[in-house]
Formats: C-alpha cells, sequence, structure tokens
C-alpha cells in the first residue's frame, strides 16, 4: 500500500491572487483513512485535487509512496491516470448510456484486463456492494444511494492503492449517509488502501477517520485522530467548529466579578494556567456535570458554580439543558433530565482538563 507527503504546497489562483492552499504540510500514512474536514473555501477540495492531480500546485512538491509526482521546481509533473489512484466525486460521474456493470466493467477495460478476470472483478464488487441485482440498469434508473454503491465499485474494481473521496455522501439522506459510512469502514478494512476523504461534516469525519486534518482559510489547524481533535483542539477555530452541540465560548475580559469568574478562575489555577494569559476559555456541553445544590464539589473533587436551569429540550437519547450565571447563557448535555426543571438551582462542575483555554492569538494554552 503507499503513503502520501505533501511538502509545503501553495495553489495560488491567477484571479486576485488568491491563495487557496497555504505552506501545506502532510503526512497521510500507509492504509489510512485521512479526513480533510473544514468549511466550504477551506481548500479541503483544493488539496484533494492536488494529490488526484486534477491541479498543478503553485509551489511544493506531492509524492506517491515513493514517487515525487508534482514539483514545479523540479519540473515534475505526473498526470493523474498514472499517479495509480481511484476517486469517487461528490456527483458520482456515472457513464449514463451505460448499465451498472458497463461502467463497473469500464476502468478494467481501460487497464486491458482480460475479459474473464473482468468479469469475475466485476462479479465480485456487484455482490459485495449489495447491487448485483441493478447490473442490467442505467444509471438514471437506479436511485442516489445505488449510484454511489456504483461509483464506489467502479473505483474498488481496480484496487487502487490510494482512493480519494470529494464529499461522495453529501447527496444522499440521513439513512443511507449512515449505511454508506458503515460501508467505507467495512470496504477500507478488507482493502487497506490508503483513504483521503473530504467533507465538511464534523460528525461524518469523527465516525469515519482514523485521523482528521482539520483546515481553513487555506492552512492545517491541527491533525490528530478524532479524539484528540475533539478533546485537546488546537486553537478555538477547531474547538468551535467540531463538535454537534457548540462549545460554550467565554471571553475572560467579558466576566467582571462574580462567581463565574471564580468558577473559571479556580478551573485555571487547579490547571497551572495563570489567568492572565487566557483570553478565553471553552467548555464543551458534554463536558458539564449538573448535580443538586452543593453536590458538585463532592462528586467530583473540583471547582464547581451554582446556576439556574433556564430551559431543558429533548433531543431523543439526550437532554440539552440551558443555564444560567450571573446572567450568561452555559449549555449543557446530559442523559438524565429528573429534577431539571427551569428556574431551579443546581450545582456545575467540569473535570479536570476539560476545560480548554486559549490565548489573545487563538490558540491552545498547554496545560499541567
Amino acid at each position: 500500500m503507499t503513503s502520501i507527503s505533501i511538502r509545503n504546497v501553495n495553489k495560488i489562483y491567477n484571479r486576485g491572487g488568491l491563495r487557496a492552499v497555504a505552506d501545506l504540510d502532510l503526512d497521510i500514512g500507509t492504509s489510512e483513512f485521512l479526513c480533510l474536514l473544514g468549511p466550504s473555501g477551506c481548500g479541503k477540495s483544493t488539496t484533494l485535487r492536488m494529490i488526484a492531480g486534477l491541479e498543478k500546485l503553485t509551489s511544493g512538491q506531492i509524492r506517491i509512496g515513493d514517487r515525487l509526482v508534482d514539483d514545479n521546481e523540479q519540473g515534475v509533473f505526473v498526470p493523474p491516470e498514472k499517479r495509480g489512484l481511484g476517486m469517487v466525486f461528490q456527483n458520482y460521474a456515472l457513464w449514463p448510456h451505460m448499465t451498472v456493470e458497463e461502467n463497473i466493467d469500464f476502468g478494467l477495460k481501460i487497464r486491458k484486463i482480460p475479459a474473464a478476470e473482468r468479469t469475475s472483478i466485476t462479479d465480485t464488487v456487484l455482490k459485495k456492494l449489495s447491487i448485483a441485482q441493478y447490473r442490467s440498469r442505467y444509471p438514471s434508473e437506479v436511485s442516489g444511494g445505488q449510484q454511489q454503491r456504483v461509483a464506489l465499485a467502479r473505483m474498488i474494481a481496480i484496487s487502487p492503492d490510494v482512493i480519494l473521496l470529494d464529499e461522495p455522501l453529501s447527496n444522499l439522506d440521513a439513512k443511507l449517509r449512515l449505511d454508506m459510512r458503515t460501508e467505507l469502514r467495512r470496504i477500507h478494512a478488507e482493502l487497506g488502501s490508503t483513504f483521503v476523504f473530504v467533507t465538511h461534516d464534523q460528525w461524518e469525519a469523527m465516525t469515519l477517520a482514523t485521523k482528521i486534518a482539520v483546515m481553513n482559510e487555506g492552512r492545517l489547524q491541527q491533525i490528530g485522530t478524532p479524539e484528540d481533535i475533539y478533546d485537546r483542539p488546537a486553537n478555538r477555530f477547531v474547538a468551535e467548529f467540531v463538535g454537534t452541540l457548540p462549545i460554550n465560548i467565554l471571553e475572560m475580559s467579558e466576566l467582571g466579578e462574580g462567581p463565574l469568574s471564580a468558577w473559571i478562575g479556580d478551573m485555571l489555577a487547579e490547571l497551572d494556567v495563570p489567568a492572565g494569559k487566557a483570553a478565553s476559555v471553552g467548555i464543551r456541553p458534554d463536558s458539564i456535570i449538573i448535580s443538586q445544590p452543593g453536590d458538585a464539589g463532592a462528586a467530583t473533587g473540583q471547582p464547581f458554580c451554582t446556576a439556574t436551569i433556564r430551559d431543558r429540550v429533548p433531543t431523543g437519547g439526550n437532554w440539552i439543558v440551558e443555564l444560567d450565571i450571573d446572567g450568561r447563557s452555559l449549555f449543557a448535555l446530559t442523559i438524565q433530565a429528573g429534577g431539571l426543571t427551569p428556574g431551579a438551582p443546581v450545582s456545575l462542575s467540569v473535570p479536570k482538563g476539560d476545560l480548554h483555554a486559549f490565548d489573545a492569538g487563538g490558540d491552545r494554552l498547554a496545560h499541567s
């Protein structure tokens, strides 16, 4: 299998000198499932297209395995069809005049695979992706989810060492997206190929990836496991972008004097983070422990604060609880809602290490 190395890569479009990707250094390990995650326009699709050879980089270099495939200074550019990659696009890009079977067979035919072997491979992937019953239909005669499976089957059939996926699930409904995420994880485990998956959906990235690279405004913000990205965000952008329920962010300059300011100060002291260095702090809703008044300190051994419940909203398996401290709102996520009625006083605590402190530039401050 194959790794990918991206070194000091820049992509500048001539129209106004737009820098779509800036100073990107990224290593994608062999058989890794890496998600490029970020908002629209952050450079993630441009990065994928440069790996594929569909966009030429402005400077820097890209290696796929031991092979240099793009380097302007050395005059090297390997075209897409010679990079040994498989790619699945957001719009599937199926041939409308070919049947499902013919679409899957097409790449094998281009590679001059013998007919008997092509038939065997096509039959195998049709069964693997549960679309054998549609083999004689045209793309227009199957659903969006089935078209997505055909696009995956066509790519899997050629057994590439590197598989690139550009938001391939965005056109599917919620149930199909869940099914296809499970399918992609299974395919990755079976093939052992290196996967690079572009998405703006952080839930998708968290459930699929072995590693996530978070991008914003063309720059890499953080790379790590899903747990690293969620539990130890490198900066405020990552903290605020990742998380189904947004992180609570408090500006230290706006806290003034009072119970909330004292609570945050006590937690920063527990982490040996000087309060003067922290410009803002973040608390994830699922990190907040809600207890009966006075019980929080005894339950966790951590600093605690008294709050009032403003509201609670059911989400199925959990409750979102809006809390009031000093006239400021905090949101918590809890499984149990018993006794959490609007107007009721409660105690709040946060496990040590679950407070995220950021400096004036938005970078994470190291904890003890």
